[in-house]
């Protein structure tokens, strides 16, 4: 983003204070509560999506805009007054792999109004601190950053084992005790910290279940991916940049997406001696790792005339499978393919679509049917993954096909009659949309 860009997102005073932190990174702030000013909450009443899903209260932004200006003013003044209540999140639970579900907080518009803004104080004070190895919910980097790393540590030999760790539950096993002693660290404004606590001591409605958690970030809330970004730049960045790295023998590179992360070691002494210690170091901080998803990988480069299982292994980050694959010139070079499960949930995703609206006016299937595969192909649409995509778009637009046939017993459904409707109505192409790696090596 560039400084034009900045200075019309951000307030001259948050500026100020993001120069600063950048100049000092231990100072502590004193006073950053006014900075949530009307100014601030209008801009972020203006970051909302239009169709983003209500809260408790079913106050959506169009509603809330009609008074913009009042319910602004009335916001501010409980919060100047320290009247400001956050209201229950509604808790909604989105299906994940094995018949398990991950749970989503949404918050009434007023909250997500305060935690904007909260958040950009936030960022502000953490960003000239955070680590490079840290990709996830930071502006100006995404997975594919993460991606492109990870296959730099690999053709360079950096990542020649892997380990691979997974920490249960992360945002709702967060300790809010520890977290807000990590952010006293650098914050010193009362007003603002108690502000903080009400965001994260706040109920949950679940079905009708009302409840108080007493540990863990809300997933869903604009505040919780900066706050776990927060804990885990104390309890795993800075300790592997500070007391780790210095201690190995060969190289090694940490990558962290939020609680998603990897590390790569040149040599596998190295690779042992961090796992032996990463789960006690996890403990202290109340965190529990995974023990069936937390390993060690072989990922060196493949060797010529190597015996069975003497060869590299594969992981799993960030909803690919990472293996070695041969060039068309011989060489071998990493690669991403899209996790067979995800995969899987997706084909089966869009064929549930197909089968719950077949009866809607077919326009308005393939607007859905477009949005879905688009947001597909824009993430998992990485060089070296086609076979993947042009897998989903097959099971796609045969189950669009299937479905468009049941809508009357009458009708047919042929191929040459679909062939009619997708040239009228084309579907995305399952192309590749993004560069992880040069194009040269292939």
């Amino acid at each position: 983003m560039s400084a034009t860009q900045k200075a019309q997102e951000v307030s001259p005073k948050l500026l100020k204070v993001m120069q600063r932190a950048k100049e000092d990174p231990s100072t502590k702030f004193i006073s950053l509560a006014h900075l949530i000013d009307e100014d601030a909450l209008t801009r972020a009443y203006r970051r909302q999506r239009n169709n983003a899903a209500v809260g408790e209260d079913g106050v959506n932004k169009k509603g809330y805009g009609q008074n913009l200006r009042e319910n602004i003013q009335a916001l501010h003044a409980r919060l100047k007054t320290g009247q400001y209540r956050h209201q229950p999140i509604r808790r909604v639970h989105i299906p994940k792999e094995g018949g398990q579900t991950r749970p989503i907080g949404v918050s009434c518009l007023e909250d997500k109004l305060v935690q904007e803004a909260l958040r950009q104080i936030l960022e502000a004070i953490y960003e000239p601190v955070f680590h490079d190895c840290s990709y996830g919910f930071r502006p100006g980097r995404g997975c594919h950053d993460a991606m492109r790393e990870l296959d730099r540590m690999a053709m360079a030999g950096e990542a020649n084992w892997v380990l691979e760790a997974d920490i249960k539950s992360y945002f709702d096993k967060i300790p809010r005790d520890l977290l807000k002693e990590m952010l006293a660290e650098r914050i010193a404004d009362t007003s603002l910290m108690r502000l903080i606590g009400k965001c994260l001591h706040v109920g949950i409605m679940d079905g009708g279940i009302y409840s108080e958690p007493e540990e863990g970030t809300a997933q869903g809330s604009v505040l919780s991916p900066v706050l776990a970004n927060i804990y885990l730049h104390k309890v795993m960045d800075e300790w592997f940049a500070a007391e780790v790295i210095g201690r190995l023998k060969g190289k090694a590179r940490l990558i962290r997406y939020a609680d998603d992360f990897i590390i790569g070691f040149e040599h596998r002494e190295d690779a042992e001696r961090v796992l032996s210690v990463l789960g006690k170091r996890m403990a202290k901080y109340g965190l529990t790792l995974h023990p069936d998803k937390t390993r060690i990988v072989p990922f060196h480069r493949p060797r010529p005339n190597q015996k069975d299982g003497d060869g590299p292994g594969t992981f799993d980050f960030l909803g690919f499978t990472v293996y070695w694959r041969s060039t068309r010139r011989g060489n071998y070079v990493p690669a991403f393919k899209t996790r067979t499960s995800r995969l899987k949930r997706a084909i089966q995703s869009v064929r549930e679509f197909c089968r719950r609206h077949r009866h809607d006016p077919v326009n308005e299937q393939r607007q859905q049917l477009c949005w879905r595969l688009n947001g597909h192909y824009n993430y998992f649409g990485v060089n070296g993954n086609a076979r993947a995509l042009v897998k989903l778009d097959f099971e796609a637009k045969r189950a669009w096909r299937k479905w468009l046939g049941r809508r009357s017993q009458r009708a047919r459904m042929t191929w040459k009659k679909f062939g009619e409707i997708l040239k009228a109505l084309p579907l995305p192409d399952p192309t590749i949309r993004v560069q992880v790696w040069g194009v040269a090596r292939a």
